[in-house]
């Protein structure tokens, strides 16, 4: 009997065990799951030899992909076999680091994390990012003053937040959300409370597609979007793919801006309403267009050179583009 209930006992530890280890969790997933200063992180075997968990237990925890990782193990939902990292529970000292070379995807379910000095969710990736904002239960991140960094969620890839769960974000030091590459919003509810600088500040270009929106608060702008690089502006390309123009797009959603100090959106392309509810005054933004322009009138516009000096007839090139009280910067074809 006493050899019997131990080995049942040794059964259920294994299991435990095993749990732990990763053999349970799905494939291609990581689950980090916060609580106070600790953190527990369990790896998917398949993956286990491309992901390196270099803070142990700590609940500010760092990650790096393979940089040999391309994607293993494809499935209909996770068509390039990415990494899944599922982030959960709460830490008011904690934060999550993450560096590869792969597109990746995280999971927000629920989790309050708060980094006292620095980002909440730092990804040092240049791929493109899936946020995942889990229904049910709303997660809000929190940064601490750290000028290194330009947001509470930092990500140095392009960055798509979708979902049907809200995520809070409070921005202690810069941005609130900082993306160097491209924005895009589908679904998910984003509510920005604080923003030393602007609530959200992206690359290439911002497109909402549908969800919410609420800014209440920033030190600057609202939302402000800038190109990559002026000398690589793409113009609009087919499905906005490797589109590099600074623009701004609204096609569905709702967005909400109060409580900043400088523009509601600044860009430096245009910025296009296609439809959705702009809670705002959309006469109190900010263009510097570079774009082409293929007809022009003498008579109602202006053109300056870049050292802000008159010409009465443009040649191909860049110029300062005035009309009426509006002042931009665009590419000239003659």
């Amino acid at each position: 009997m006493r050899q019997a209930l131990t080995a049942i006992l040794l059964a259920g530890f294994l299991t435990a065990q095993a749990a732990v280890n990763g053999v349970d969790i799905a494939d291609n997933t990581v689950e980090i799951v916060y609580n106070g200063t600790t953190a527990t992180v369990n790896v998917a075997t398949n993956i286990s030899k491309y992901v390196t968990v270099s803070s142990g237990t700590s609940s500010h925890v760092v990650i790096k992909q393979a940089e040999d990782f391309t994607g293993v193990d494809a499935t209909a939902d996770n068509e390039d076999g990415e990494i899944i990292y599922t982030l959960s529970g709460k830490s008011d000292d904690g934060e999550f680091y993450l560096e590869g070379s792969f597109k990746a995807s995280l999971e927000l379910s629920g989790l309050t994390l708060t980094n006292p000095n620095g980002p909440a969710i730092n990804i040092q990736n240049g791929k493109r990012i899936s946020v995942s904002v889990q229904k049910g239960a709303a997660s809000t991140l929190t940064d601490g003053a750290n000028e290194k960094y330009n947001g509470c969620f930092h990500c140095k890839g392009h960055t798509k937040f979708k979902g049907k769960g809200t995520l809070n974000v409070v921005g202690n030091s810069r941005h609130a959300i900082y993306s160097k590459e491209y924005m895009e919003v589908k679904n998910c509810t984003i509510n920005v409370t604080a923003a030393v600088k602007d609530a959200i500040h992206c690359k290439e270009y911002f497109f909402m597609e549908s969800g919410t929106i609420n800014i209440t608060a920033a030190g600057d702008d609202g939302i402000q979007v800038e190109l990559d690089d002026e000398n690589a502006n793409t113009g609009i390309t087919a499905d906005h793919e490797d589109e590099n123009t600074g623009n701004f797009y609204q096609k569905a959603g709702t967005l909400s801006i109060s409580g900043y100090t400088g523009k509601a959106i600044k860009a430096d392309g245009t910025i296009t309403y296609s439809g959705g509810t702009q809670n705002f005054n959309t006469a109190d933004t900010q263009t510097t267009s570079v774009a082409p322009i293929t007809n022009s009138s003498s008579a109602q516009t202006s053109y300056y050179d870049l050292q802000g000096r008159q010409v009465k007839t443009p040649k191909k090139g860049l110029y300062i583009f005035k009309k009426g009280n509006t002042i931009v910067k665009r590419l000239y074809n003659n």
